[in-house]
């Protein structure tokens, strides 16, 4: 008898629409590999989610983004049940989720990310919270919700700032090329740079056909392209992650070396929409998308 995987999307968080679209996705590559499937859009209600996980399945494929889905909670709920489920547990999906936390975690591995602050709606009395320029962005949220960039010149920013959240990650704007790199397992995958035609790689960029444009292999000097791949390995070994996690970086080229490649966060649950970064650098490596959702069902575990 084939197994069950129950597939986890939507939920509750600001990327709801991102994750209804990866779980349509993998449902589909999965029945077609001929698991058995059952779709959950997951409810704020723990007692409704419950009677979803009835009957039981073999697996839970976790494909819910932001809060709620990637920060820990539902892997804690999905552990006390003893289910098997992908992706990170429960300590390296809260400590992934929290940027700040991510950044101090990393820097006692010598992983450079840029300069920040953390500014809180209750204290903070306005005004630049730095020099410009630098760019502002939810402690956890993902997708670059929320995101603001101020430039030299700009007035500081008002109210809007927090409308998707009450803590702020303030960091100094690096200059130059979007860089990101997947691991699957123990193996870095490969470097893939966005272009697209705005300064920040927004949420529109990344969810919007035609916004951004994916060059695999990255066009870069040799030693820039072997970092990125050892320091995408290093944020997830460090932080505990299983599964496949993506790390983006910017890439100051006026910079000698290695020197210009800053790590600006990590994802512990990648996208898997159509246009998804990870699904395509495992498919660069020859690894198809249905192969690549069997792996991670395959490889699924219940504990942290």
């Amino acid at each position: 008898m084939s197994r069950h995987v129950a597939v986890l999307m939507g939920g509750w968080s600001a990327e709801r629409e991102v994750s209804l679209k990866s779980g349509a996705g993998v449902a589909a590559a999965l029945e077609e590999a001929g698991y058995r499937v059952t779709r959950i859009d997951v409810p704020r209600d723990l007692e409704a989610f419950l009677k979803l996980l009835t009957p039981r399945p073999d697996v839970v494929f976790n494909a819910l983004h932001g809060r709620g889905g990637e920060d820990g909670i539902v892997q804690g709920v999905l552990e006390f049940l003893g289910i098997p489920y992908t992706h990170s547990g429960v300590m390296a999906s809260a400590v992934a989720m929290d940027k700040d936390m991510t950044k101090r975690v990393l820097s006692t591995a010598g992983v450079r990310s840029p300069k920040g602050i953390v500014i809180e709606r209750g204290s903070f009395t306005g005004g630049h919270p730095m020099a410009p320029p630098y760019v502002m962005k939810p402690v956890d949220e993902g997708s670059t919700v929320g995101l603001t960039f101020v430039r030299v010149g700009d007035p500081p920013p008002g109210e809007e700032i927090w409308a998707a959240g009450n803590r702020l990650l303030v960091e100094e704007y690096i200059p130059g090329r979007e860089l990101t790199a997947g691991v699957m397992g123990d193996k870095p995958l490969a470097v893939t740079e966005i272009t697209f035609s705005g300064e920040i790689f927004d949420f529109t960029a990344k969810y919007v056909a035609g916004h951004a444009k994916h060059v695999i292999p990255a066009d870069l000097p040799p030693e820039v392209y072997a970092e990125a791949l050892r320091l995408a390995l290093v944020v997830h070994q460090t932080l505990g992650c299983r599964g496949a996690t993506r790390s983006d970086f910017r890439y100051d080229s006026s910079k000698p070396g290695t020197e210009g490649l800053y790590f600006l966060e990590v994802n512990n649950q990648p996208g898997m929409t159509p246009l998804s970064l990870v699904p395509e650098q495992a498919a660069y490596t020859g690894i198809s998308y249905r192969d690549f959702v069997s792996w991670m069902v395959e490889t699924a575990s219940w504990q942290s």
